[in-house]
Protein backbone atom coordinates (compact mmCIF):
# COMPACT_ATOMS: atom_id res chain seq x y z
CA UNK A 1 0.00 0.00 0.00
CA UNK A 2 1.33 3.31 -0.97
CA UNK A 3 1.79 5.15 1.87
CA UNK A 4 0.40 8.95 2.75
CA UNK A 5 2.91 10.90 3.62
CA UNK A 6 4.72 11.10 -0.08
CA UNK A 7 5.20 14.69 -1.68
CA UNK A 8 3.31 12.85 -4.98
CA UNK A 9 0.27 11.61 -3.28
CA UNK A 10 -0.26 14.15 -0.48
CA UNK A 11 -0.70 16.81 -3.65
CA UNK A 12 -2.75 14.47 -5.11
CA UNK A 13 -5.17 13.86 -2.10
CA UNK A 14 -5.20 17.86 -1.66
CA UNK A 15 -5.93 18.50 -5.21
CA UNK A 16 -8.60 16.27 -4.99
CA UNK A 17 -10.30 17.82 -2.21
CA UNK A 18 -9.38 21.36 -3.01
CA UNK A 19 -7.62 21.44 0.42
CA UNK A 20 -6.19 24.87 1.45
CA UNK A 21 -3.54 25.19 4.12
CA UNK A 22 -4.88 27.01 7.73
CA UNK A 23 -1.83 28.66 9.01
CA UNK A 24 -4.29 29.35 12.22
CA UNK A 25 -4.39 25.97 13.02
CA UNK A 26 -0.67 25.61 12.33
CA UNK A 27 -1.21 22.77 9.39
CA UNK A 28 2.36 21.03 8.46
CA UNK A 29 2.12 17.84 7.11
CA UNK A 30 4.86 15.30 6.82
CA UNK A 31 5.36 13.91 3.26
CA UNK A 32 8.72 11.72 4.49
CA UNK A 33 7.47 8.03 5.15
CA UNK A 34 11.22 7.51 6.83
CA UNK A 35 10.74 9.89 9.61
CA UNK A 36 7.38 8.36 10.19
CA UNK A 37 9.01 5.02 10.66
CA UNK A 38 11.14 6.71 12.91
CA UNK A 39 8.80 7.84 15.56
CA UNK A 40 6.95 5.13 15.43
CA UNK A 41 9.64 3.06 16.18
CA UNK A 42 10.46 5.21 18.75
CA UNK A 43 7.58 4.99 20.75
CA UNK A 44 7.59 1.48 20.74
CA UNK A 45 4.18 0.23 20.09
CA UNK A 46 3.05 -2.76 19.83
CA UNK A 47 -0.88 -4.56 19.27
CA UNK A 48 -1.28 -4.30 23.03
CA UNK A 49 -0.82 -0.39 23.03
CA UNK A 50 -3.64 2.21 22.24
CA UNK A 51 -2.34 5.46 20.84
CA UNK A 52 -4.03 8.95 21.05
CA UNK A 53 -3.33 11.03 18.00
CA UNK A 54 -3.67 14.48 18.14
CA UNK A 55 -4.14 16.82 14.55
CA UNK A 56 -3.98 13.87 12.10
CA UNK A 57 -3.77 15.54 9.41
CA UNK A 58 -4.47 13.92 6.18
CA UNK A 59 -3.84 10.82 8.08
CA UNK A 60 0.00 10.46 7.02
CA UNK A 61 0.79 9.70 10.82
CA UNK A 62 -1.99 7.90 11.55
CA UNK A 63 -1.87 5.19 9.18
CA UNK A 64 1.68 4.10 10.41
CA UNK A 65 0.32 4.32 14.16
CA UNK A 66 -2.66 1.70 12.90
CA UNK A 67 -0.19 -0.14 11.30
CA UNK A 68 1.83 -0.94 14.68
CA UNK A 69 -0.55 -0.58 17.04
CA UNK A 70 -3.77 -2.67 18.64
CA UNK A 71 -6.09 1.13 18.41
CA UNK A 72 -5.56 4.68 17.25
CA UNK A 73 -8.16 7.42 18.82
CA UNK A 74 -7.20 10.15 16.67
CA UNK A 75 -8.74 13.91 17.67
CA UNK A 76 -9.06 16.16 14.46
CA UNK A 77 -10.36 20.18 14.87
CA UNK A 78 -10.47 20.75 11.32
CA UNK A 79 -13.69 19.73 9.82
CA UNK A 80 -12.23 19.75 5.74
CA UNK A 81 -9.98 17.09 6.84
CA UNK A 82 -13.08 14.26 8.17
CA UNK A 83 -13.99 13.31 4.38
CA UNK A 84 -10.54 13.00 3.71
CA UNK A 85 -9.50 11.07 6.26
CA UNK A 86 -12.21 9.00 5.86
CA UNK A 87 -11.07 8.26 2.51
CA UNK A 88 -7.33 7.77 3.13
CA UNK A 89 -7.23 5.67 5.98
CA UNK A 90 -10.46 3.31 4.70
CA UNK A 91 -8.02 0.44 4.84
CA UNK A 92 -7.61 0.24 8.72
CA UNK A 93 -10.40 -0.89 10.37
CA UNK A 94 -8.19 0.54 14.28
CA UNK A 95 -8.69 4.02 13.79
CA UNK A 96 -11.54 6.36 14.83
CA UNK A 97 -11.54 9.82 14.21
CA UNK A 98 -12.89 12.00 17.00
CA UNK A 99 -13.92 15.85 15.72
CA UNK A 100 -13.11 17.62 18.71
CA UNK A 101 -10.57 19.86 20.19
CA UNK A 102 -8.50 18.10 22.42
CA UNK A 103 -8.13 20.92 24.50
CA UNK A 104 -12.19 20.83 25.26
CA UNK A 105 -12.45 16.76 25.17
CA UNK A 106 -13.12 14.88 28.00
CA UNK A 107 -10.24 12.30 27.33
CA UNK A 108 -10.24 10.49 30.62
CA UNK A 109 -13.68 9.40 29.28
CA UNK A 110 -12.37 8.65 25.89
CA UNK A 111 -9.55 6.50 26.73
CA UNK A 112 -12.29 4.60 29.69
CA UNK A 113 -14.74 4.21 26.37
CA UNK A 114 -12.16 3.46 23.64
CA UNK A 115 -8.78 2.35 24.78
CA UNK A 116 -9.00 0.48 28.20
CA UNK A 117 -8.51 -3.01 26.75
CA UNK A 118 -4.77 -2.34 25.81
CA UNK A 119 -1.98 -2.86 28.44
CA UNK A 120 -0.21 0.27 27.46
CA UNK A 121 -1.52 3.76 26.57
CA UNK A 122 0.98 6.07 24.49
CA UNK A 123 -0.05 9.66 22.93
CA UNK A 124 1.54 10.25 19.85
CA UNK A 125 1.60 13.17 17.05
CA UNK A 126 2.73 16.08 15.21
CA UNK A 127 1.39 18.85 17.69
CA UNK A 128 -0.05 21.75 15.89
CA UNK A 129 2.57 24.45 17.83
CA UNK A 130 0.63 27.13 18.46
CA UNK A 131 -0.65 24.87 20.96
CA UNK A 132 2.00 22.65 22.08
CA UNK A 133 2.55 23.39 25.23
CA UNK A 134 -1.04 23.86 26.53
CA UNK A 135 -2.04 20.04 25.00
CA UNK A 136 0.80 18.31 26.88
CA UNK A 137 -0.12 20.44 30.30
CA UNK A 138 -3.31 19.25 30.21
CA UNK A 139 -2.20 15.19 29.52
CA UNK A 140 0.34 15.22 32.39
CA UNK A 141 -2.11 17.49 34.57
CA UNK A 142 -4.80 15.46 34.34
CA UNK A 143 -3.44 12.37 35.96
CA UNK A 144 -4.50 10.22 32.61
CA UNK A 145 -3.38 6.53 32.53
CA UNK A 146 -1.19 7.30 29.83
CA UNK A 147 2.86 5.26 30.05
CA UNK A 148 4.42 7.57 27.06
CA UNK A 149 4.31 10.89 24.89
CA UNK A 150 6.61 11.04 21.57
CA UNK A 151 5.53 13.74 19.80
CA UNK A 152 7.45 16.44 17.15
CA UNK A 153 6.91 20.12 18.06
CA UNK A 154 9.00 23.10 17.45
CA UNK A 155 13.01 22.00 18.34
CA UNK A 156 13.21 25.47 20.38
CA UNK A 157 10.10 24.35 22.40
CA UNK A 158 11.83 20.47 22.69
CA UNK A 159 14.90 22.19 23.71
CA UNK A 160 12.78 23.92 26.85
CA UNK A 161 11.03 20.65 28.00
CA UNK A 162 14.21 18.85 28.46
CA UNK A 163 16.61 21.58 29.71
CA UNK A 164 18.73 21.13 32.71
CA UNK A 165 19.16 23.48 35.29
CA UNK A 166 22.12 26.80 34.66
CA UNK A 167 21.04 26.65 31.36
CA UNK A 168 19.38 29.38 29.25
CA UNK A 169 16.59 27.34 28.13
CA UNK A 170 15.53 26.06 31.31
CA UNK A 171 12.73 27.38 33.03
CA UNK A 172 9.03 26.83 34.47
CA UNK A 173 7.96 24.59 31.03
CA UNK A 174 11.06 22.48 31.83
CA UNK A 175 10.28 21.68 35.35
CA UNK A 176 6.25 21.48 34.79
CA UNK A 177 7.46 18.65 32.60
CA UNK A 178 9.94 16.96 34.22
CA UNK A 179 7.60 17.11 37.58
CA UNK A 180 5.77 14.58 35.57
CA UNK A 181 8.20 12.59 33.38
CA UNK A 182 11.84 12.05 32.12
CA UNK A 183 12.10 14.21 29.02
CA UNK A 184 14.96 13.71 25.98
CA UNK A 185 15.19 14.66 22.57
CA UNK A 186 15.18 11.32 20.53
CA UNK A 187 15.78 13.46 17.38
CA UNK A 188 15.81 16.10 15.04
CA UNK A 189 13.21 16.76 12.12
CA UNK A 190 14.18 19.07 9.53
CA UNK A 191 11.96 21.92 7.75
CA UNK A 192 12.41 20.60 4.63
CA UNK A 193 9.90 17.16 5.24
CA UNK A 194 6.84 19.34 5.57
CA UNK A 195 4.47 20.63 3.67
CA UNK A 196 4.23 23.64 3.42
CA UNK A 197 7.99 24.04 5.15
CA UNK A 198 7.30 25.71 8.35
CA UNK A 199 10.29 28.31 9.37
CA UNK A 200 12.00 26.44 11.86
CA UNK A 201 13.10 22.93 12.75
CA UNK A 202 11.32 20.29 14.31
CA UNK A 203 11.73 17.53 17.00
CA UNK A 204 10.96 14.37 18.69
CA UNK A 205 10.83 14.30 22.21
CA UNK A 206 9.84 10.99 24.15
CA UNK A 207 8.46 11.84 27.73
CA UNK A 208 8.14 8.80 30.02
CA UNK A 209 5.39 9.00 32.26
CA UNK A 210 6.84 8.55 35.92
CA UNK A 211 4.96 6.55 38.47
CA UNK A 212 5.16 9.17 41.01
CA UNK A 213 5.81 13.03 40.32
CA UNK A 214 9.80 13.69 40.32
CA UNK A 215 9.59 15.52 43.95
CA UNK A 216 6.99 15.75 46.47
CA UNK A 217 5.27 19.21 47.10
CA UNK A 218 2.16 20.06 49.64
CA UNK A 219 0.33 21.13 46.48
CA UNK A 220 1.26 21.38 43.02
CA UNK A 221 -0.84 24.31 41.89
CA UNK A 222 1.36 26.44 44.81
CA UNK A 223 4.50 24.66 43.35
CA UNK A 224 3.67 25.90 39.82
CA UNK A 225 2.98 29.31 40.41
CA UNK A 226 6.14 29.59 42.57
CA UNK A 227 8.08 28.28 39.82
CA UNK A 228 6.22 30.80 37.33
CA UNK A 229 7.13 33.54 39.67
CA UNK A 230 10.46 32.70 39.66
CA UNK A 231 11.26 33.00 36.20
CA UNK A 232 9.23 35.95 35.41
CA UNK A 233 11.99 38.05 34.60
CA UNK A 234 15.37 35.76 33.36
CA UNK A 235 17.88 38.29 35.19
CA UNK A 236 16.03 39.03 38.34
CA UNK A 237 17.24 37.28 41.99
CA UNK A 238 14.74 34.63 43.25
CA UNK A 239 13.79 36.87 45.98
CA UNK A 240 13.23 40.21 43.73
CA UNK A 241 10.94 37.51 41.27
CA UNK A 242 9.00 36.34 44.20
CA UNK A 243 7.99 39.57 45.80
CA UNK A 244 6.75 41.12 42.76
CA UNK A 245 5.10 37.84 41.58
CA UNK A 246 3.89 36.13 44.63
CA UNK A 247 0.37 37.07 45.79
CA UNK A 248 0.75 39.54 48.31
CA UNK A 249 4.40 38.88 47.86
CA UNK A 250 5.82 42.77 48.65
CA UNK A 251 4.10 42.43 52.35
CA UNK A 252 4.91 38.83 52.91
CA UNK A 253 9.29 39.67 51.79
CA UNK A 254 10.02 38.45 55.33
CA UNK A 255 8.31 35.39 55.20
CA UNK A 256 10.06 34.79 51.80
CA UNK A 257 13.12 35.52 53.35
CA UNK A 258 12.78 33.24 55.79
CA UNK A 259 11.29 30.53 53.37
CA UNK A 260 14.37 30.94 50.98
CA UNK A 261 16.55 30.40 54.42
CA UNK A 262 14.70 27.53 55.41
CA UNK A 263 15.42 25.90 51.90
CA UNK A 264 18.86 27.13 52.30
CA UNK A 265 18.80 29.14 49.06
CA UNK A 266 20.73 32.19 48.34
CA UNK A 267 18.39 35.08 47.98
CA UNK A 268 20.41 36.15 45.33
CA UNK A 269 19.88 32.95 43.35
CA UNK A 270 18.33 33.22 39.72
CA UNK A 271 15.55 31.02 38.96
CA UNK A 272 17.50 28.88 36.11
CA UNK A 273 19.90 28.18 38.80
CA UNK A 274 17.52 25.63 40.73
CA UNK A 275 17.16 22.34 40.79
CA UNK A 276 13.38 20.33 40.75
CA UNK A 277 14.13 19.49 44.27
CA UNK A 278 15.36 22.92 45.23
CA UNK A 279 12.00 24.35 44.12
CA UNK A 280 9.97 21.72 45.81
CA UNK A 281 11.61 22.51 48.69
CA UNK A 282 11.27 26.12 48.50
CA UNK A 283 7.65 25.58 47.29
CA UNK A 284 6.57 23.27 50.47
CA UNK A 285 8.81 26.26 52.80
CA UNK A 286 6.69 29.26 51.51
CA UNK A 287 3.30 27.07 51.39
CA UNK A 288 1.82 27.74 55.05
CA UNK A 289 2.29 31.54 54.67
CA UNK A 290 0.53 31.66 50.95
CA UNK A 291 -1.95 28.69 51.32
Amino acid sequence: MKDIATPTRTKEILNKYGFSFKKSLGQNFLIDPNILKRITSEANLSKETGVIEIGPGIGALTEHLARTSGKVIAFEIDQRLLPILEDTLQPYNNIKIIHKDILKANVQSVIEEELKDYKELMVVANLPYYVTTPIILKLLSENLPIDGIVVMLQKEVADRISAKPGTKEYGSLSIAIQYYTEAEIAFIVPKTVFMPQPNVDSAIIHLTKREQPAVFVESEEFFFTVTRAAFAQRRKTILNNLTSQLPEGKSKKDMIIKALETAEIDPSRRGESLSLQQFATLANALYPSFA
